[in-house]
């Protein structure tokens, strides 16, 4: 509709410019040549080379017997003109000079009504009758969701179900309101959502439109600010009297801490766009005027930057925590985006699926469900199996496999026993969590890894873990050591090193987990441009030099548990190194049996045919969705950038 609109304009702007040309060149023609003289052509008349003429007016275009033509300007009194050239038998042709009605009445005005409407046309666009005019930021971005194709129920949000009974509130009240309003109760003015990304904060704002069945507007936090100081105010005015034209009804505002900031602390003072937005956004809330049956969502990862007046009752009179799903929570997310049209195999567990996805949110795993089920369609399968969720998996917490980088034996070599030092460590310091997989093929970043996975979601860590987790990391330098002696280490613990130091300096500063210092938190401190040594006031310096003692007793109680246990069970680390040579890739259960000496049997699942270690042979290609995860023990890194713990 748009484009016919700009093609009317411009085809009405050709025709002005064309009908304006020729009133102002008054319907001249282009000649060859300029009129000749009356006396001239009489003399021609005289002298017969005069064949016809055409009378036009005062303008008389002659032709002569060589068929030659040209004009010439009659007298205001030309006398018998036409007598005159019948005589000398001349053809005479004579054009009407008979106005032609109403069309030739209107002739002279048709440029300047064509120029008022355009004119009108464009001032209709500059205050804002067209959406996308040059004054039309001034009107409100919300969309209104079609509430056939885009309805969201409850049914399909899951994992949540403590934010969910505290918004099925809203719905009933949307649904009945007298029901509330007869015992004296209001209706909620807004609520505010938090939680972090994906986990499913606008799904939720939707779930309660579908359910409540009313109109349901959707904007962002930053549609309302520009560099005009005023039109975010605009925007907020506007979307509210849209909202009540349409009341009840549910304005969702997403990343509201874009405009709904701390008022104060710009360099604009009170003055600022933001600032100007925020007040307006306060008063269609609650102010003077009130909006009956608006109810306002808003959602943010952010809500220590908004302004305390947003967050008072009478405004945003709940904040409802999303959270990360649990492990049940995360099975019955997998289950929601599984139904038709995805089509699972009869192997497949999403019980498991969820044990193995500790942290996922939401987006996550409806990504991991996508990325199993495109594998699986490039495998020309009819269902999606098993190993289609561990490919997807593995892609997500690893990284693309990285088949094409060149290694050399020495280096497949070492890479085994790193990794194979990782995972001995890992299966014998106590409350680790299980060893899921270990391979040498790189991924993202990493040469190769270690991988682990909780048996179930943990709200809080022991001492003993954390030290075991240290040991573990440092398993892979220590295997190296052990292997090929100190003077062959490589940089591949770089990554390792600086995992446990992360994990010893918050157990020294954050947990109170040491002797020496306390149960003081010396990590709540501002960081200086001076250097991570001066961090504020809060530590002394010989304070931070006993941190650094302690952290680095730390880790070195954790290398000496690796190297410990390493030497106790050197004979199990060359058969696990020597399986990864072979296999390249081993689970949890595979590994027990390559250091018990058991064979392994080819998998079903591997659609290449060569000898697995549980058919997880990734293809070529892909690309790294999400970063590192903890609980993975890296073995090389490439020099950079560099990557974080894993």
């Amino acid at each position: 509709m748009r484009n016919f609109k700009n093609l009317i304009f411009w085809g009405a702007l050709i025709v002005l410019v064309a009908v304006l040309f020729q009133v102002f060149t008054k319907g001249a023609t282009v000649t060859a040549q300029p009129p000749v003289k009356y006396s001239e052509f009489l003399e021609d008349v005289e002298s017969g080379e005069i064949a016809g003429v055409a009378i036009d007016g005062d303008e008389l275009t002659a032709y002569t017997i060589d068929g030659t033509r040209f004009t010439t300007i009659l007298p205001p009194v030309p006398g018998d003109i036409v007598g005159y050239l019948i005589e000398h038998n001349v053809d005479v042709e004579a054009k009407s000079q008979k106005p032609n009605g109403l069309v030739s009445f209107l002739a002279p005005f048709i440029p300047f009504i064509i120029l008022i409407a355009v004119w009108l046309w464009f001032m209709n666009r500059l205050q804002g009758g067209g959406r996308g005019g040059a004054m039309g930021f001034g009107q409100s971005k919300a969309r209104l969701l079609n509430e056939q194709t885009d309805r969201v129920t409850f049914e399909d949000v899951a994992g949540i179900d403590e934010a969910k009974e505290e918004l099925e509130e809203i719905v009933d009240f949307l649904k009945d309101s007298k029901k509330f309003s007869k015992l004296g109760g209001k209706i909620p003015k807004g609520a505010l959502l938090v939680g972090s990304p994906g986990t499913g904060k606008t799904l939720l704002a939707k779930a309660i439109a579908g359910e409540a069945d009313v109109p349901f507007f959707a904007i962002s936090g930053s549609d309302f600010v520009e560099m005009f100081v005023g039109v975010g105010a605009s925007r907020v005015r506007d979307m509210f009297e849209k909202a009540k034209r349409k009341a009840p009804c549910i304005v969702f505002v997403d990343e509201i801490d874009a405009v709904g900031r701390s008022r104060g602390i710009g360099y604009g003072g009170g003055n600022d766009e933001r600032e100007q937005t925020l007040n307006q956004l306060l008063v269609e809330m609650d102010g003077i005027e009130v909006n009956v049956g608006v109810i306002i969502i808003a959602a943010t990862n952010r809500p220590d930057v908004l302004d305390p007046a947003l967050l008072r009752p009478g405004r945003f009179d709940r904040i409802v925590n999303v959270p990360s799903p649990d492990i049940v929570g995360r099975e019955r997310i997998l289950a929601v985006h599984s139904r038709p049209p995805v089509k699972l195999a009869k192997n497949v567990d999403l019980k498991i699926i969820a044990r193995g996805t500790p942290g996922f949110s939401g987006a996550d795993l409806a990504n991991l469900v996508n990325e199993a089920a495109l594998r699986a369609a490039r495998a020309n399968r009819t269902a999606v199996k098993m190993i289609d969720f561990e490919f997807a998996k593995d892609k997500i917490l690893m990284g693309a496999e990285r088949r094409s980088m060149i290694m050399t034996d020495d280096e497949r070599k070492l890479l085994a026993y790193h990794e194979a030092g990782h995972a001995i460590v890992g299966m014998t310091v106590p409350q680790h969590d299980p060893i899921h997989k270990a391979t040498i093929i790189p991924r993202g970043r990493a040469l190769g890894l270690v991988m682990s996975l909780p048996e179930r979601d943990h709200l809080s860590v022991t001492i003993t873990k954390y030290k075991s987790m240290i040991a573990m990391a440092m398993g892979g330098k220590c295997a190296e050591e052990l292997k090929f002696g100190a003077e062959n280490v490589t940089s591949g613990a770089a990554s390792d090193i600086k995992q446990v130091t992360k994990i010893a300096r918050e157990m020294v500063t954050q947990f109170g987990m040491s002797s020496e210092l306390g149960n003081i938190d010396y990590a709540n401190r501002q960081e200086t441009f001076l250097g991570p040594y001066s961090r504020g006031s809060d530590a002394s310096p010989e304070t931070l030099k006993l941190i650094d003692i302690e952290v680095r007793k730390l880790v070195d109680e954790g290398y000496t548990t690796a190297r410990r246990i390493l030497t106790e069970r050197r004979e199990d680390l060359e058969r696990l190194a020597k399986g990864l040579l072979e296999y390249e890739t081993l689970t949890g259960a595979e590994i027990k049996k390559v250091i018990a000496g058991e064979p392994l049997r080819d998998d079903d699942d591997d659609e290449q045919g060569a000898p697995t270690s549980a058919g997880v042979r990734l293809p070529k290609t892909g690309k790294t969705l999400r970063g590192w995860r903890e609980g993975a023990s890296g073995g090389g890194r490439m020099p950079e950038p560099p990557a974080n713990p894993a």
